[in-house]
């Protein structure tokens, strides 16, 4: 190679290497020039957006309506429109919130003058806006006053499902309730993916049932007023399925106005709140002493003595301080005699009943609003003992309810559920916690203390109720009152083939105007017989008559 071929060489990587360094300077130049292009791009569609007035995508998203059980509509979307403004075509801003503010009054002046003279491109001044108010706003001819067409989630029934359906954010996104399940179950992934259009989204059903829901917070409404309750709360539910037909739990707010969303005393007590069932948590420990067969319906429980545990006494409010039948525990509501079953079969087996029972872990349901049940970490035998007639143990209503619908339908424990489901496919899920025959004897007892014990204003002529009394005194400062209470009451129709369980609750219940008692026979007893006589019928549960029905009916 000669020195001139060499001395080219050397020239053709040199020169190669500067030539690569401008290729690749050119192309960081290209990608600046076209990155700054883009987003320039980007930022003109944005102000083209707000100028044309687009509205962010995910607020046209559409949510698929929620039905009742028999197709009745719970929640829907509608057409609405926003109010939007351009400042930079707003001629005189105080004539503009002037002329404005003849349709909506309530428009601040102030407020809306200094977003009008502001150098945003796009404001919006109001959603939701009535057919009425878009049309005079209209017919003013304002120049830079423009409208947006939106969706909005409207509730029918106003306040009637609140705890059950939920809420939406102003974006369409569910926060609460069933609506916040259907983002979860998909829906959000739909909105992302831009898919969740009407047409595509078929209706959800839900177990509820409209009819029976509107009686249910009817008659919680009326306790509230009654017997001047703090709160209330109640559910029926089917034992056979563990569909949800109706849930309600006072105060609630209007879906459509729920301002007061947020106060404390609209938390969902059926499911949320934790409570002491008092009680109607003896008819679990009933049930887990016939089942473990260390007693059978015609044992003896000595009762004629408090129950002594170091410097606690355990006795009876209605006692009558002799040995009682297993019947008798129940119907007479026997502290003592309940405590001493569960002390019979000790603390691990009490334990792990209640938990095989579902009332001590957090319950699995569609709606985010649930509550942890709360017990003793360490259990010794006070605390075995007072849990066995419904103190110590904190748990939510909706629980005692399920755990009670394994005990009228043949000892099958079922995961309550707010969607449709049908008894075949409730079997397939089912848990056989107790024996078929310990549920017999439950039903027996149930039926029994309405008959005859302090279920008696629970009876419903003709539709065969049974059921069981909790009293509970609420812990204030640490210590339980002896004047506030947590009342409830567990019933069970038709006792023949108990259907549906319905359970009721009223915290801080008073003496009614006319003078009674303030225990829950009193009160939230009453309450159960109104919701059965007015819902039986819808649910389609036929009354039976006797004679001794007819001599009632007769009597009336």
């Amino acid at each position: 190679m000669s020195e001139a071929a060499i001395q080219i060489d050397g020239l053709g990587k040199k020169g190669g290497g500067r030539t690569r360094g401008r290729v690749a300077m050119m192309m960081g130049v290209f990608v600046v020039v076209y990155g700054v292009m883009g987003g320039r791009i980007v930022q003109i569609a944005m102000q083209e957006g707000e100028i044309t007035g687009s509205i962010p995508r995910a607020a046209q998203m559409a949510r698929p309506d929620i039905l009742d059980r028999n197709g009745q509509v719970l929640a829907t979307d509608i057409r609405t429109a926003s109010l939007f403004a351009e400042p930079h075509r707003i001629g005189d801003p105080d004539e503009v919130v002037e002329r404005l503010r003849t349709v909506l009054p309530d428009l601040s002046y102030e407020s809306t003058r200094r977003r009008l003279t502001s150098s945003a491109k796009y404001i919006r001044l109001r959603r939701d806006l009535t057919p009425r108010q878009q049309s005079a706003i209209h017919d003013l001819g304002l120049a830079g006053i423009k409208f947006e067409p939106e969706k909005k989630r409207f509730y029918p029934g106003g306040a009637t499902a609140a705890h059950v359906l939920g809420l939406t954010s102003a974006d369409g996104r569910g926060i609460a309730g069933l609506e916040k399940w259907l983002d979860a179950s998909g829906l959000e992934q739909l909105r992302a993916a831009g898919l969740a259009k009407a047409e595509s989204l078929e209706p959800v059903r839900t177990s509820i049932d409209l009819r029976v829901q509107h009686v249910l917070r009817d008659a919680l409404d009326h306790a509230m007023e009654r017997y001047s309750c703090i709160g209330a709360a109640g559910v029926v539910l089917d034992a056979l399925t563990g569909e949800i037909v109706a849930l309600s739990s006072l105060p609630d707010y209007d879906l459509n106005d729920p301002h007061d969303q947020q106060a404390p005393d609209r938390l969902n007590r059926m499911t949320s709140g934790v409570y002491e069932m008092g009680s109607s948590f003896k008819a679990l420990t009933l049930a887990m002493a016939l089942d473990s067969g260390i007693v059978h319906m015609g044992s003896i429980v000595d009762a004629s003595q408090k129950l002594r545990v170091g410097r606690f006494a355990i006795g009876d409010f209605h006692g009558k301080y002799r040995p009682l039948t297993l019947p008798e525990v129940f119907i007479f509501s026997s502290n003592i005699g309940t405590a001493k079953l569960a002390d019979q079969l000790g603390i691990d087996h009490h334990r792990a009943f209640l938990e095989k029972m579902g009332v001590m872990d957090k319950m699995d349901l569609e709606i985010p609003e649930v509550g942890k049940p709360q017990y003793p970490n360490e259990w010794k035998r006070i605390n075995s003992l007072t849990i066995a007639f419904g103190h110590g143990l904190s748990t939510t209503p909706l629980q005692t309810a399920t755990a009670a619908a394994a005990l009228m339908n043949g000892g099958r424990l079922l995961q309550p559920t707010f969607k449709r489901r049908s008894i075949d496919e409730a079997l397939g899920e089912a848990k056989q916690v107790i024996k078929p025959e310990t549920s017999a004897n439950m039903r027996y007892l149930f039926r029994l203390n309405v008959e005859k014990g302090s279920g008696r204003r629970a009876e419903v002529p003709g539709y065969n109720v049974g059921g069981k009394t909790g009293t509970a005194e609420k812990v204030v400062n640490g210590r339980y009152s002896k004047t506030k209470r947590y009342n409830d009451f567990l019933a069970a129709f038709p006792m023949d083939n108990p259907r549906y369980i319905v359970f009721v609750t009223l915290d801080e219940p008073k003496a009614p105007p006319e003078g009674g008692g303030v225990t829950a026979g009193s009160n939230a007893a009453p309450t159960v017989a109104d919701i059965i006589l007015r819902s039986a019928p819808l649910l389609g549960v036929q009354p039976e008559f006797g004679p001794e029905n007819e001599a009632v009916l007769a009597a009336d």
